[in-house]
């Protein structure tokens, strides 16, 4: 017993466990985390210097380092691209839209599962539900131009019965309806799956204390479920809302055109397009990225302060 209290004596210092003596007592822990510290420092936190290029004309000769600074002519010229404009309010009608239509979706789809009697129905739904989650959108945006393209299935079925063709593809406010139709049916059952953890965790004596009461089905959804879910709805908000300036890149490069660009050109796409197909150099791409990203990092902040005092529900931090 001696040598055990000297030991752990010798493991603190004032009144607290050496670092060294944790990480050796959890080592195993700390080699499960280490793979996606390593990803991080790698893919996260080396490559923010690069964002030095925004304040800098570019030289491939010099680096990125010993470039000369440019005196913010990259902002000056991004804040007078009309184009840079077009995309903005476009990102910003999308990521907002998303949040009015696509956001409680999840929820809905929650509440009606947990609503079903059977249960091997329920497993069935939310299993179709969960999968198209697993489709890329390079695959699903083949699908999808394959059926509505101009020689497309339901193009060729529309003219068989002597009808006009479609053209969602190619009209901006039928493209839009597109975009969010199709993330719901592709996102909608994954995301519902927090929300059916949270409702698992509901005390079943709940529902039967209130269906004794004579509560029907939904004041037991807005007394029970509901007050449950809020919580959760909350955090992914704050998160939503802290990624709006995103706009979902992968699913609109996939499936946009020249004629649809007016609605659905979001500033991922601006910047993908003025990178590697207008030449507009690194120093331009790179200032629309940090725009980008310090209205996202203020709006994260501006969301949570709402929540938290606002809704007086608990935020992020």
């Amino acid at each position: 017993m001696e040598v055990r209290g000297l030991q752990n004596a010798l493991r603190y210092k004032n009144g607290k466990r050496s670092w060294g003596a944790g990480v050796r007592r959890h080592k195993y822990f700390y080699l499960m985390v280490l793979p996606m510290v390593l990803f991080y420092l790698i893919f996260a936190y080396v490559p923010m210097y690069g964002v030095v290029l925004a304040f800098k004309e570019f030289n491939y000769s010099l680096g990125i380092l010993h470039s000369p600074w440019n005196q913010f002519q990259n902002f000056h010229e991004v804040f007078g691209s009309p184009d840079f404009k077009t995309a903005f309010n476009n990102t910003l009608l999308i990521s907002f839209g998303r949040l009015l239509i696509e956001f409680p979706m999840p929820i809905l789809l929650a509440i009606l599962l947990n609503e079903m009697r059977s249960s091997g129905l329920k497993r069935i739904y939310q299993t179709v539900f969960t999968f198209p989650h697993f489709i890329s959108w390079v695959v699903l945006s083949g699908i999808i131009t394959s059926l509505l393209s101009d020689q497309g299935v339901l193009n060729q079925l529309l003219e068989a019965f002597g009808m006009g063709k479609n053209t969602i593809l190619f009209n901006n406010g039928s493209f839009l309806g597109l975009l969010f139709a199709s993330n719901i049916w592709k996102e909608a059952g994954w995301s519902a799956i927090i929300y059916l953890a949270a409702i698992a965790g509901i005390n079943p004596e709940l529902y039967e204390a209130a269906s004794i009461d004579g509560a029907n089905r939904f004041q037991q959804i807005k007394a029970i479920t509901w007050p449950v879910l809020r919580n959760t709805a909350a955090i992914l908000l704050i998160l939503a809302v802290g990624g709006v300036m995103n706009g979902g890149f992968d699913q609109i490069f996939n499936l946009y055109n020249p004629a649809v660009y007016q609605r659905s050109d979001i500033i991922d796409t601006f910047v993908y397009r003025s990178a590697f197909t207008d030449a507009t150099g690194f120093g331009f791409s790179t200032t629309v990225g940090l725009l980008k990203s310090v209205i996202n990092f203020a709006l994260l902040f501006g969301a949570n302060f709402i929540v938290k005092h606002g809704l007086k529900e608990e935020g992020l931090y």
